[in-house]
């Protein structure tokens, strides 16, 4: 599975960006996909999660109301919409998928939780 992640940018304070996530490769019925994200000197850090039809989604707390995650299963293609970003949200975001235990009850938040990954994109916004 080849992950590729685009769309990141420099924005303002306030405005938006939406990221997406292209998968390739094999592919799979059943999956996860998360984003996390990676600041500098900072640890990667969860921001969101679905699961394949997109009816289970997770947000970490510092994105929720402002993020929306949602998938094109036609396109094999997961999208992190981003609103109303502050300096803070500026990180590497990276996209995991997770295939091993796609059907699990809670969406995983962990980078272990993750099979593979893509390369990321930068997302830098200014005060």
């Amino acid at each position: 599975v080849q992950l590729q992640a685009s769309g990141g940018g420099l924005v303002h304070s306030g405005g938006s960006l939406r990221l997406t996530c292209a998968a390739s490769g094999r592919t799979f019925t059943y999956y996860i996909m998360g984003w996390f994200r990676q600041a500098p000197r900072k640890e990667r850090e969860f921001v969101s999660a679905l699961n394949w039809n997109g009816v289970r989604t997770k947000y970490a707390d510092a994105v929720k109301g402002r993020f929306t995650i949602s998938t094109d299963n036609a396109k094999n293609t997961v999208y992190l919409q981003m609103n109303s970003l502050k300096p803070e949200d500026t990180a590497v975001y990276y996209c995991g998928v997770d295939v091993d235990n796609p059907l699990r009850a809670v969406l995983p938040d962990t980078l272990a939780e993750y099979d593979y990954w893509g390369q990321g994109t930068q997302v830098t916004v200014s005060s």
